[in-house]
């Protein structure tokens, strides 16, 4: 591992709001992208796990150790946050985990412990084994957190500064519901000329927690994620979500895994990012067609045109050239999104 500056820094960092001309043409009303794939892990992560662990950090006087159970983004986010903030940290993966990502764990300089059927066995062991064990241990959860929440929200000042437009929408993937409720903690903590931005939260059909609670008009816990996009795999919301999520401002859609993994391709061809297929699922809502289904009714183009929605690229590092040629394979056949 590479040498780190005398000085601890903020683990996340302020990401572009770039106009999309290709996603722009294909919605035909204004697609900005907000690209927090590029935050030091990887994703938007980074911004509410790196504030939770900042002021973990601020508030203890004597050592820190931080502790993570994750196979995938939160972990990154934990140990690029360690990094940043010269601490040390462990992160427990399942025995699922590829060896692709407990490579980019280890190449941070961090402890990682393989343990576990799955993400509840490896909690259960860090929690009992290692964290219980430890006085100067901190807990770092995935998303449900106010501080991580917190950091989420700190894209929607970002995205006042950046833009010169009005901001009608904001579209973000939900997992457990960590970026969706800094968006909408944000949202609601400014005032707006006009409308407030709607939140458009889309999931993956198999990993639609969020929906399906809307949908039985009770906070529902899935009986099994049968998705393949794993970073989405929350069987249940969290309260605050389900919470936001009956706001009058926000929508929630639905999308095939097929549609999430070949709008990855097609957004590494128009964007020339690569993102994993949690990241997809937003996207998907693009190429698919739905913004104008759920947003434009009974607006005529020219008045469509002139929207202003941001889509959060929430990034992932599950993802390689390989893996989108994989997608083509498998899944495009059973999408109408071509490539």
């Amino acid at each position: 591992m590479g040498s780190v500056g005398c000085e601890p820094t903020l683990p996340w960092t302020k990401t572009p709001c770039v106009l999309s001309p290709q996603l722009t043409r294909v919605a035909g009303c204004n697609i900005h992208l907000k690209l927090d794939n590029l935050q030091p892990s990887g994703s938007f992560k980074s911004r509410g796990i790196g504030n939770l662990m900042t002021r973990a950090v601020a508030e203890r006087s004597g050592p820190v150790h931080f502790y993570c159970s994750s196979g995938g983004n939160a972990g990154l986010a934990c140990a690029t946050s360690a990094v940043a903030l010269q601490r040390p940290a462990t992160i427990v993966i399942p025995m699922t985990t590829s060896e692709m990502m407990k490579r980019k764990l280890l190449d941070l300089g961090v402890e990682v412990h393989q343990t576990g059927k799955n993400l509840a066995a490896a909690d259960e062991y860090l929690r009992t084994e290692l964290l219980a064990k430890d006085p100067h241990g901190v807990y770092v959860p995935p998303f449900d957190h106010p501080d991580v929440w917190d950091g989420a929200s700190t894209i929607i000042p970002e995205l006042r500064d950046q833009l010169d437009v009005p901001l009608d929408a904001i579209v973000c993937s939900v997992g457990g519901g960590g970026l969706f409720n800094g968006l909408m903690q944000g949202i609601e903590s400014f005032p707006w000329s006009g409308c407030k931005p709607e939140v458009v939260g889309v999931e993956t059909l198999g990993a639609d927690s969020m929906n399906a609670s809307l949908r039985a008009n009770a906070h529902v816990t899935l009986p099994e994620i049968t998705s393949i996009a794993t970073s989405l795999g929350c069987s249940r919301v969290s309260a605050e979500t389900w919470k936001w999520c009956r706001y009058p401002n926000t929508h929630s859609l639905v999308v095939t895994d097929a549609d999430a993994a070949i709008s990855c391709v097609r957004f590494a061809d128009d964007a020339r990012h690569l993102v994993e297929v949690s990241c997809g699922a937003a996207l998907a809502t693009v190429y698919r067609g739905d913004l104008r289904d759920r947003l434009g009714r009974g607006l005529s183009d020219a008045e469509w045109a002139q929207k202003n929605i941001v889509i959060i690229v929430c990034g992932g590092s599950g993802v390689t050239l390989g893996i989108l040629n994989q997608y083509v394979r498998e899944y495009g056949p059973e999408t109408s999104i071509k490539v």
